[in-house]
């Protein structure tokens, strides 16, 4: 295996890493970058903990090779929100969407590209972006609810 020098962005910081050729971009995130929000789930691409947006899109980054992301912007899930949380993450805050965690990062990383994309995502099209990801603790239920709850708040006038 051969190392590679990737150059890329994430959550807007301009990062150069040094790679093995086969290193996933969960991996580097994790191991290398030190951004542990982004979870281990399956390993196989099956449970969506991973998920995180390579040039806006949601991917799975434990089935994404580093260096497939060269050249590239990745986010996080430390790379959305700031001093405030996003209205994802204050609508899982507020509809206590987690219990765990675990599958948080992956379910808020999904949303937030949705409502970028479609703000006014119907429940079917909420559904369906989250068809991806699993939680064995919480249920879909205080989930769903949350992302909703986001939507109308992104909707509503300032």
């Amino acid at each position: 295996m051969s190392d590679l020098v990737l150059d890329l962005t994430v959550n807007g910081d301009r990062q150069r890493v040094l790679v093995r050729s086969n290193t996933t971009l969960l991996d580097l995130l994790r191991d290398q970058l030190g951004l542990t929000g982004t979870k281990a789930g399956c390993d196989i691409g099956d449970c969506g903990a991973c998920t995180v947006r390579v040039d806006g899109e949601p991917r799975l980054s434990c089935i994404t090779l580093a260096a497939e992301v060269d050249g590239r912007a990745v986010t996080t899930i430390e790379g959305i929100g700031g001093p405030e949380l996003h209205p994802v993450q204050q609508a899982f805050h507020e509809h206590v969407a987690a219990q765990c965690g675990f599958c948080t990062p992956g379910f808020v990383v999904n949303l937030v590209a949705l409502f970028e994309e479609h703000p006014d995502a119907t429940d079917e099209q909420i559904t369906e972006a989250l068809g991806a990801n699993i939680c064995r603790c919480t249920g879909y239920t205080k989930i769903l609810a949350a992302a909703q709850q986001a939507r109308d708040a992104q909707k509503a006038p300032s």
